[in-house]
This record gives structure tokens, C-alpha cells and sequence, in this order.
């Protein structure tokens, strides 16, 4: 139906600006559906994925902003701030790309199979999870703080700064998760336009206002330390607000409201989101054992394979945009019965993944200087980090593959497979990085070649599980092959 015949059916004087942008937004709704279903892949994969993108690249640009200022206040306050860090990335990326992977795939189900009302109900359940989570994080991290970040190494007055900022910052968990999650479900019906607009709006904010509330400015009293953190949580929950009364508005295509809450939607949300989430408690304790693997040779292998592995880092906000895109068509295209189209968006994905890693991979393999040289030029610490790409970096393909056949199995619904190659990758970098170094006394090269080797792993059994059909619906696919 047309926009025209839809207005038609009411006086003219009866119709409320809210109710004119409602047909515009189902049309939208609409077409974003059928690109997904039937639209050129990678197009449609370049259009939802850019506006994510830019997201994580404006978020990492107000860290490293907010981490400038800090610098400001001296080494304690730095180094409270750098010991939060890790708990606030684990919980961002829970909330983004494990739980918020779940919400999306939920979603993006749900609208390709045209249970609307099952999207719309979606909206609600990600709100209660949101705000579960939310007091989850902020009881642990207030309430557990001093214990926490003197796990981590803060001690004196470097560990009162991590819990000034800390406070300050978990208090905004809930708005956080509510952001991120209202996000998830406008990425499940492929609206990125929004979570990407509320996002560069609060950076252009939260850039100029952080140092204000730091530092004071005429009349305004600086707050120091606390002052980054007040901003960081004003801007979450205004952000919040903004992201609650949009979708209760219906104007994005889904429509939050208040109805009663059905496990079976809590179900579909969580056999992704938490297998998704261990992911990312897997990544993260990969990382932190294998640093504390290569600090067995001592500081400047730490600082070399810190330096080397920080471009892992700075590659995570393209592939997680790429990954995003590709759960959402897939979960639409699973959701419709179309297991082939989902195979192929799967596989277009992890071929651009794969071929934008090595080159990069290939790149500093070839000249790692080019790296490392923007943040050192000792030669102990460049030895380290360059011997960690000459041995990874030919081999990034795999971690590109890993990454986004992952999201492909979010998107599909199934993800024990997956959850296995990332169980088999830490498993082998971590434990058999230890045993190595520590009871066989392999070197710095042997261990890298053990790093190695678990991303060949994990990337393998990504695909040999994609191949055989073990993360995608047995039943779609019977469907599949008797058409």
C-alpha cells in the first residue's frame, strides 16, 4: 500500500506529523527487507556496514581524545584510567557485539520471516536484558571495585583514581546497554542510519564538554578525574533517552511497548547472545594469557608484542562493522527460508574480511617498522614486535575468517561450532603457548608460530562447520535442496 492510499483513509486535519512518518518508515522497512532478500550482496553489505564503521572509528576517536585529557592530571590518574579500561571494553563489547549480536539476529529473523509482532515484542525483551545486564555491571564494579582493580595491578594512588572514574562511569551501565541494545535492533532490520546519527552527535558533544567538566571553564568548576567521568555517563544517558523515545515512537519501524514478556523471545535472544558473549570472555582471556606468556622474556617482549598486536586492535572496528552487516542479511535471509543466499552473503564477507587482513598482515610482515615505528624506536622492543608480524601477520587471513564466519553463525541461529574453533584457538595459543615457554622453554619464535597456528586452527574448523552445513537450520536446508 502507498504511502497516499494509507493517508487517504483519514481526514487530513486528523493526521499528526507521527502518523505521515509512520508509512514512510515501513516503506523504508520494506525496501531495507528486500535488499537483504534479493538486492546485490555486497552493495547491500557496503551500506549497512559504513555507518557502523564509522560509529566505532568516532567511539575510538573519543577514547583516545578522553585519554589525552586524563593525561593532563598526571601518572596516577593515567593509570586509574588504564585499568578500567579492559572492564569497560569487555562489557562495550558484550553488550555491542555479544548480547547486542543476539538482539540483531533475533530481530533479523524474525523480520525475514514476517513475524512482525515477534520483531516489535523484541524491542521490550532487549530493554529488560539491557537493563539486567546494566545493574549487573554497576553492582560488581561498585561494589567489587577496590578488589577488581587491585586484581589488575592498582595499588595507592593510581588505584583511588581507577575507582573515582570507575564509579562515575559504571553508574551510566544501564544507559549504556540500552544504547547498544536499541542499536542492535535497529541494525536487525537494517536501519544503521539512527544508532550511527545519535553516536556522531555525542562525540561532536562529549569532545568539547570532557575537558570542560575536567578542567572547569569560567563559571564551571572542574572536576578532575571525576569530570571525564561524569561526561562519559551524561552522554550515555541522554543518549538513552534519545534512543528510548525513538523507538517508542514507532518512527524507526519497530515500536517499543508494553505487553507481556514471553520466554521463547528471551530464548531466541540468548542462544546467540551468550555463546556470543563467551566469545568475547574467550578473546579477552586469550589476550591477557598470552601477554603474560610473552612476559616471560621479559618488559621489552611485552612491549614489542603489545606495540605489534595493537593493530588487531585498530582492525576489530572495520571487521566488526563487515560482521554486523553480514549477521544482519544472513539472519534475514535465514529467517526466509534463503539458506543458499545466506551461504553466499556468508562467504562474501569472509572473502573481503580475508583479503583486507592479509594484505594488511602482509604489509607489516614485509615493513613492520611502518607500525611500530609510530610508537618506538627501541630496538629491543622493535626486534620483538617485528617477529611477531613476520610470523602473524602472513597469516591474518584466518583471523579475518574467524571473525566474520562467526557473525555469519549469529546470524543463522547456530553457533556451537563456532563456539568450539574459539574454545580450540584459546586452548592452543594460551595453554599450549604456557606449556611451551614455560615447561619446554620454547622461544619467542616458537610461541608466535603457536599463535599462529591456533588462528589456522580456529579458521579451519570456521569453515569445515560452514561447509558441512553444522551452522546452518537442518531443516531450511532440506527445504533448500528439494527446490
Amino acid at each position: 500500500m502507498t504511502q497516499k492510499a494509507v493517508l487517504g483513509q483519514f481526514p487530513a486535519e486528523a493526521i499528526t506529523p507521527k502518523a505521515r512518518a509512520r508509512p514512510n518508515m515501513e516503506e523504508a522497512k520494506l525496501r531495507a527487507r528486500e535488499a537483504m532478500l534479493s538486492g546485490p550482496i555486497f552493495v547491500t553489505m557496503a551500506r549497512l556496514a559504513l555507518p557502523t564503521i564509522g560509529v566505532l572509528v568516532a567511539q575510538t576517536l573519543v577514547n583516545v581524545a578522553e585519554t589525552y585529557y586524563v593525561s593532563f592530571l598526571g601518572t596516577d590518574a593515567l593509570v586509574g584510567v588504564a585499568l578500567v579500561f579492559p572492564v569497560w571494553m569487555l562489557m562495550t563489547m558484550m553488550a555491542a557485539g555479544g548480547i547486542g549480536s543476539g538482539v540483531a539476529s533475533a530481530v533479523a529473523r524474525a523480520v525475514g520471516a514476517g513475524r512482525h509482532d515477534d520483531a516489535n515484542s523484541l524491542v521490550l525483551h532487549a530493554l529488560v536484558l539491557a537493563v539486567a545486564f546494566g545493574v549487573l555491571f554497576t553492582v560488581a564494579t561498585v561494589g567489587l571495585g577496590n578488589k577488581l582493580y587491585g586484581a589488575l595491578g592498582g595499588a595507592g594512588a593510581a588505584l583511588e583514581s581507577a575507582l573515582i572514574y570507575s564509579n562515575y562511569v559504571f553508574l551510566a551501565a544501564i544507559p549504556i546497554w540500552i544504547v547498544n541494545l536499541s542499536s542492535a535492533t535497529l541494525r536487525g532490520i537494517g536501519n544503521v542510519r539512527v544508532p550511527a546519527l545519535v553516536t556522531f552527535i555525542g562525540a561532536a558533544v562529549l569532545v568539547p564538554l570532557s575537558p570542560v567538566l575536567i578542567f572547569g571553564l569560567g563559571p564551571i568548576p572542574g572536576f578532575g578525574l571525576a569530570g571525564a567521568g561524569i561526561a562519559v555517563s551524561l552522554y550515555y544517558w541522554v543518549a538513552a533517552a534519545v534512543m528510548l523515545k525513538y523507538m517508542a515512537s514507532g518512527r524507526s519501524g519497530l515500536t517499543l511497548s508494553a505487553e507481556a514478556l514471553q520466554w521463547r523471545l528471551f530464548k531466541d535472544i540468548l542462544k546467540v547472545g551468550v555463546p556470543a558473549a563467551a566469545n568475547t570472555l574467550q578473546l579477552n582471556l586469550m589476550i591477557v594469557l598470552v601477554t603474560g606468556a610473552v612476559g616471560l622474556f621479559g618488559v621489552d617482549a611485552i612491549g614489542g608484542y603489545g606495540t605489534a598486536s595493537r593493530l588487531d586492535y585498530v582492525l576489530i572496528p572495520i571487521l566488526f562493522g563487515l560482521g554486523t552487516a553480514v549477521l544482519t542479511m544472513v539472519a534475514t535471509n535465514t529467517g526466509a527460508g534463503q539458506i543458499e543466499r545466506a551461504r553466499k552473503i556468508a562467504w562474501t564477507g569472509a572473502a573481503i574480511s580475508a583479503v583486507f587482513t592479509e594484505v594488511v598482515g602482509l604489509i607489516v610482515a614485509l615493513f613492520p617498522m611502518l607500525w611500530i615505528g609510530l610508537f618506538t624506536h627501541d630496538a629491543a622492543i622493535s626486534e620483538t614486535g617485528a617477529l611477531y608480524f613476520r610470523i602473524a601477520g602472513p597469516v591474518y587471513a584466518a583471523s579475518g575468517i574467524i571473525f566474520i564466519l562467526t557473525f555469519a553463525a549469529q546470524g543463522s541461529g547456530h553457533m556451537k561450532w563456532i563456539f568450539l574453533a574459539a574454545t580450540a584457538r584459546l586452548v592452543i595459543a594460551a595453554g599450549g603457548g604456557w606449556l611451551a615457554v614455560a615447561v619446554f622453554g620454547a622461544s619467542t619464535t616458537g610461541l608466535f608460530i603457536i599463535l599462529a597456528l591456533a588462528s589456522i586452527v580456529g579458521a579451519m574448523i570456521c569453515i569445515v562447520a560452514e561447509r558441512s552445513g553444522a551452522m546452518w537450520p537442518r531443516d531450511l536446508q532440506s527445504m533448500a535442496v528439494a527446490k
